[in-house]
């Protein structure tokens, strides 16, 4: 007899019963397991509560400053610079003159630059910087093109040359694409003749987010203290450099006094000593205009987390150039590729608004000479707007918590006084005829100090109502460019490379007015009497 094989199927069905078996005391041994696992502690705790300064909170939110990318933040830090040397021009009522200098350089640029240690190549070092291959690597392919093809010819004698060309097509198309996305750095430096700053007050002009001088109701560009400060803060994360500043101060004040006292011709000699010594000792005129007898450079970086200037360098020399103004240099990663054509942009945009201004950019690129570029706006006219001045807070646009400090700081013993002196558009009578509609619980002779919250609330209520007792607000605090200097910005930009106008009499001929006329399609002769 032969002996009883078992079948394919029988053996199958020791196998499932097998691995049932198996998977189910895997299960069970798993809930064992996750019964004997200690309960979690993560929602036990309390969660602890931060507070984080501003300079924190900007540097980890930076896109509400306009710093999105490398590319933005590169176009930001220009505008900010940029506008802050108009303010300190038109500050002290001086004819602008900005110079921007652009100078980009690669990572193994960089690093030579900055010191940095190389990066070598495997488990052992001896290798030489990534830039440093990079660089050789865009020279090989972005060199002469007859060269190219020589070493590919050389490197595949026994390859078509067909294909030889195709290879190198294709790399040179993937450096290209890998150059454009590639980010790179820039040394940005801009200079003005504005009115500098103070030495001391270098380190929280700059290192002090939310610190500014440009708060209250007053027409400008700036206002929160953000803008140079973010500046610092992306070369901070983007490249680890501290920024440069180099300034000669003069204050406003003593170029006000120097104007009035040109125009007073009955000054005597001692009152000319006088007028000298108020102005101030470290202030010299050059060219009618007062210079610092200084020169402060300070090297500065922040300490984000305390939201405080650390000084690295700070020190004054004679100003021996007879110098004022500002130079700034700062260095951060960007990429220029992306927003050349915006900076272009904003640049023609700023000349058009400035024509009282002197512009002038400049670009270079260490690795490549021939992508340099220069821009110059020179100025069309000598005649500024006027300078804006600061107003009081309307009654009609105030709230609760505005009165409150109005009535912490100010000075009047009365509410009659606070009204008229504290508030824009009320007068003395209408000062009382409002205070009869706040009802008993107020009076012309009270102390602002004694409103409570309620009556706060009631005195707020009733003045955002009472639009028949105030004047409407008065728009000469505002610094209106003008139509002569609109026409002069837009000919200075729109028609400079086809017109070269006349500004021998401009107020008296044509130069004032477009000259492009739509049906023709051309524009009138050179001539100013035409």
């Amino acid at each position: 007899t032969l002996p009883k094989i078992p079948s394919i199927m029988t053996v199958s069905r020791k196998r499932t019963s097998a691995s049932a078996s198996a998977s189910s005391s895997a299960t069970n041994t798993t809930n064992h397991t996750r019964k004997r696992a200690k309960p979690s502690t993560r929602h036990q705790k309390d969660e602890i509560q931060q507070s984080k300064s501003p300079a924190e909170f900007f540097a980890e939110n930076q896109s509400i400053a306009g710093f999105d990318n490398p590319g933005k933040s590169l176009y930001t830090t220009l505008r900010e610079l940029i506008e802050n040397s108009l303010d300190a021009c038109e500050s002290v009522d001086v004819l602008p003159d900005i110079h921007v200098v652009i100078e980009e350089m690669s990572e193994g640029q960089f690093n030579r630059m900055r010191g940095v240690p190389d990066r070598g190549r495997g488990n052992g070092g001896g290798g030489r910087a990534v830039g440093e291959e990079r660089e050789e690597m865009e020279y090989d392919y972005g060199g002469n093109d007859q060269e190219n093809n020589e070493n590919m010819e050389n490197k595949n004698d026994g390859e078509p040359k067909s294909n030889a060309a195709k290879r190198q097509s294709s790399s040179n198309a993937a450096n290209a694409k890998h150059n454009h996305k590639k980010d790179a750095y820039f040394l940005l430096t801009v200079r003005d003749n504005g009115c500098g700053m103070a030495h001391d007050a270098i380190p929280d002009l700059l290192g002090r987010v939310l610190s500014g001088s440009k708060y209250g109701v007053r027409q400008t560009r700036g206002k929160f203290g953000l803008g140079a400060k973010m500046a610092l803060i992306w070369s901070k994360k983007s490249t680890g450099v501290p920024i440069r500043i180099k300034t000669s101060h003069v204050s406003a004040d003593a170029n006000k006094r120097k104007k009035k006292k040109r125009k007073s011709d009955s000054d005597d000699d001692d009152d000319d000593e006088e007028e000298e010594d108020d102005v101030g000792k470290n202030n010299e005129i050059v060219g009618g205009r007062k210079v610092g007898k200084i020169v402060s450079t300070c090297v500065l970086d922040i300490d984000i987390y305390k939201n405080q200037p650390r000084v690295i360098q700070h020190t004054q020399e004679p100003n021996t150039e007879q110098w004022i103004g500002t130079e700034i240099q700062v260095l951060v990663a960007g990429n220029w590729t992306t927003y050349k054509s915006r900076v272009v942009q904003y640049l023609r945009q700023l000349a058009i608004i400035t024509p009282y201004a002197r512009l002038e950019m400049t670009y270079s690129n260490r690795s490549d000479e021939k992508k340099g570029m220069n821009f110059k706006f020179e100025r069309r006219s000598e005649q500024m707007p006027p300078a804006a001045r600061e107003v009081k807070h309307h009654p009609s646009s105030v709230n609760n918590l505005l009165v409150q400090q109005l009535l912490e700081r100010t000075n009047a013993k009365t509410l009659v006084k606070f009204l008229t002196n504290d508030l824009s558009g009320i007068t003395p009578a209408s000062a009382r005829r409002l205070i009869e509609r706040l009802g008993n619980s107020f009076e012309p002779d009270m102390d602002p100090a004694d409103l409570d919250d309620k009556l706060v609330t009631r005195f707020v209520q009733v003045l955002r109502s009472a639009d028949d007792l105030f004047k409407s607000p008065d728009g000469g605090c505002l610094s209106p460019l003008g139509e002569y200097n609109l026409n002069l910005g837009i000919q200075k930009v729109c028609f400079s490379c086809y017109w070269p106008f006349c500004f021998c009499n401009a107020m008296q001929c044509n130069a004032i007015r477009c000259p492009f006329n739509s049906k023709t399609r051309q524009l009138p002769p050179l001539d100013c009497t035409s």
